[in-house]
C-alpha cells in the first residue's frame, strides 16, 4: 500500500521518511519517551536512520503498520503516530509526542483522524490502545479520543526485555458515529 497523508483543520500527518531522520532522532532523545516506549534505549542515530529509511516504509508496503509522523505546518515534528495491524479488523495505536508540543491535544487529534481514517478505508472494526500501567499522559490521550478503558492486563507489555502490566481500551466505529465493516453483537447487559 502506498502511504496516505491525512490533515486535520492543525496538523499534517504523513509517511515520515529519510528527510525526517534527524527530527525524530532529536525528539526521541527525551527520557519521557524512551522509557514510556519500546523503542531503543539509548536511541541512536542508526536507530532513527532505520526507522525513517526502512521501518516505515516497509510497514506501508507490507500492509503491517502505518506510521505516521504528526507535523505542524510552521513548527515541524510534533510526534509519531503508528497503527499497527494485529488480527483480521484489529489495529493497535501507538503514538509519542515531542516534549515542546505535549498539552496541546495534537495526538488526541492525531489519533482521532488516524482512526476515521482506518475505520472508513481500511475496514478496521477495532482500535486498541495499550501503555504500561503509570503511563498518565497516554491514558490522558486515549480517553480524551474516546477509548473505552477495558482493564488491565498482567504481563501484558515487553518493554526492553521486562514483562509489565498494561491497560488496555479500545475505540469501535460506533464510538465515532461510523458504521462497521462487520456485524457487531455486543454482550448482553448484566442486570
Amino acid at each position: 500500500m502506498e502511504p496516505v497523508t491525512l490533515t486535520t483543520p492543525r496538523l499534517l500527518l504523513r509517511a515520515v521518511g529519510p528527510q525526517d531522520t534527524d527530527a525524530v532522532y532529536a525528539a526521541v532523545q527525551d527520557p519521557d519517551i524512551q522509557r514510556w516506549t519500546t523503542i531503543p534505549s539509548p536511541y541512536l542515530p542508526e536507530h532513527a536512520r532505520g526507522f525513517t529509511e526502512q521501518l516505515v516504509p516497509d510497514g506501508w508496503s507490507e500492509g503491517s503498520m502505518f506510521t505516521f509522523g504528526v507535523f505542524l505546518p510552521t513548527q515541524g515534528l510534533a510526534g509519531m503516530l503508528g497503527l499497527t495491524m494485529r488480527s483480521l479488523g484489529t489495529a493497535e495505536v501507538g503514538f509519542w509526542s515531542a516534549r515542546e508540543h505535549r498539552g496541546r491535544g495534537h495526538i488526541t487529534e492525531a489519533t482521532l483522524a488516524v482512526a476515521r481514517w482506518a475505520f472508513t478505508e481500511m475496514a478496521i472494526d477495532r482500535v486498541e490502545w495499550r501503555a504500561e500501567v503509570g503511563n498518565l499522559a497516554s491514558r490522558a490521550v486515549a480517553e480524551r479520543a474516546g477509548f473505552a478503558m477495558e482493564g488491565t492486563l498482567r504481563s501484558g507489555i515487553n518493554n526492553k526485555g521486562v514483562r509489565r502490566d498494561c491497560w488496555v481500551g479500545s475505540l469501535l466505529p460506533s464510538d465515532l458515529g461510523l458504521p462497521s465493516a462487520a456485524p457487531y453483537l455486543p454482550a448482553p447487559s448484566q442486570g
